[in-house]
Formats: C-alpha cells, sequence, structure tokens
C-alpha cells in the first residue's frame, strides 16, 4: 500500500530527486523546504514516515525530530535522518534524538527506497505492500484479497483498512480514536461510533470462516486483533 511521506528538504534538486523516487516506488511524496513548513503539513495530516535533512534553515532538523518526538500525536511517526554529517557521533545524536534511520549524503535512490521500506515494515507494517497471515486468515494488500481458510471473502475498502491495520498490530488494544487516527487519518473528523458501526461489518464479512472471532472487544478500552482468540 502507499505510504505518505514527508520530504524535509532544503536544496530543490535532492527534494525532487527523492520525491519522484518515492513516487516511482508508488509512495505519495509531500514537501517541505524547512521545518517551518513541515509542522504545518504535518497539523493537517499526519504522515506515514518523514525523511528529514539535518542542515535546514531556520529550524534545524534535530529540532524538529525533537518536536515530533516530544508531542504525543506524533511522536511514533518513523523519521529517517538524511544528511552531509558522517561522524560517528552525529549519527549517535540523530539516532538519540529519535531518528529511526540515518542516511548520508551522498546515496542512491536504490538504497534510500530500501531504508524507506526496512523503517515502514519495522514501525509502521500497514503502509507496506506486505501480505500478512494470521490463524488462517489472509490479507494481501497488493492484490486487495482476503482469504480465510483459502476461501476468498469480500470486504468493503474501510473495513479492508481497518483489518490490514488490526492484523499489523495484533495483541494491541487501540480505542475508537486511535483507530480513527490511524485507519481514517486524523484530519478526518468522524463521530467515534462510526469504528463500532466498521467493526460490525468487519466481523460480519469474516463470519464465513469465523475469523470473526479474532476480533476482540475489550471492554471500556477499544479492540484488539487477537491470533489466541
Amino acid at each position: 500500500m502507499a505510504a505518505t511521506i514527508l520530504v524535509v528538504e532544503d536544496e530543490p534538486a535532492i527534494q525532487e530527486l527523492i520525491s519522484y523516487n518515492l513516487e516511482l516506488a508508488g509512495h505519495q511524496a509531500l514537501k517541505a523546504q524547512n521545518a517551518e513548513q513541515a509542522l504545518e503539513i504535518v497539523r493537517t495530516a499526519l504522515p506515514d514516515l518523514v525523511l528529514l535533512d539535518w542542515m535546514l534553515p531556520g529550524m534545524s532538523g534535530i529540532e524538529f525530530a525533537r518536536k515530533l518526538r516530544s508531542d504525543k500525536r506524533t511522536q511514533a511517526v518513523p523519521v529517517i535522518m538524511l544528511t552531509a554529517r558522517a561522524e560517528e557521533r552525529d549519527k549517535l545524536q540523530g539516532l538519540e534524538t529519535g531518528a529511526d534511520d540515518y542516511l548520508t549524503k551522498p546515496f542512491s535512490p536504490r538504497e534510500l527506497i530500501a531504508r524507506v521500506k526496512a523503517v515502514l515494515r519495522r514501525r509502521a507494517p500497514q503502509a507496506t505492500d506486505d501480505a500478512v497471515e494470521v490463524s488462517g486468515l489472509k490479507l494481501d494488500p497488493s492484490s486487495h484479497r482476503v482469504s480465510g481458510n483459502g476461501a476468498a471473502l469480500s470486504l468493503g475498502p474501510t473495513e479492508f483498512r481497518l483489518l490490514h491495520f488490526l492484523m499489523t498490530h495484533a495483541e494491541r488494544v487501540y480505542s475508537r480514536t486511535q483507530l480513527l487516527d490511524q485507519v481514517w487519518g486524523d484530519h478526518v473528523f468522524v463521530e467515534e461510533r462510526t469504528v463500532d458501526v466498521h467493526i460490525r461489518r468487519l466481523r460480519k464479512a469474516l463470519e464465513p470462516t469465523s475469523h470473526d472471532r479474532l476480533i476482540q472487544t475489550v471492554r471500556s478500552a477499544g479492540y484488539r486483533f487477537s491470533a489466541s482468540a
């Protein structure tokens, strides 16, 4: 599945090269030339990942990364630092600030895409095209197909995204608000009870193969996908 990736880079040629290769790999690229622009973009909608240049005019990339990590809303957004600073102490500072990876300029587009894929797989698996299978229930993002014990199951687009997120974050409890942010997007304003409606639809779609039991309601907390159900 396409990931939304924020590219924070003040050199236009490098920004365009990165954005072009991200889009070639199937992702959506958002662009900011400084940290202040990036903050405005993040306030509107959360990206799946941030590619962040260290040396920016005004607020530095390190300061921006600290802001992301100090805010509960953005602290889980993965960050890859891009910089010409190759000293070990610089890398350590970037990683200690909360960066998930560190890429030294110049880098090849192939290496960049590989690093992006690795970080997404680790930190935001719902934004990848990797198939996921739990207890005979299989979801393939690339073909947009779901099957239970080999039998095809029919899901609506919202139920598909909801199931994908729950399957890639199994055994964790998510509140309705968290599911709205992660599946619908935190810039979409809908009632929390909307989640309940789509959970019911999802369970009904999974009933033919009895996989509806994997989606558990946790009283006063939210919902959990559990293979041990």
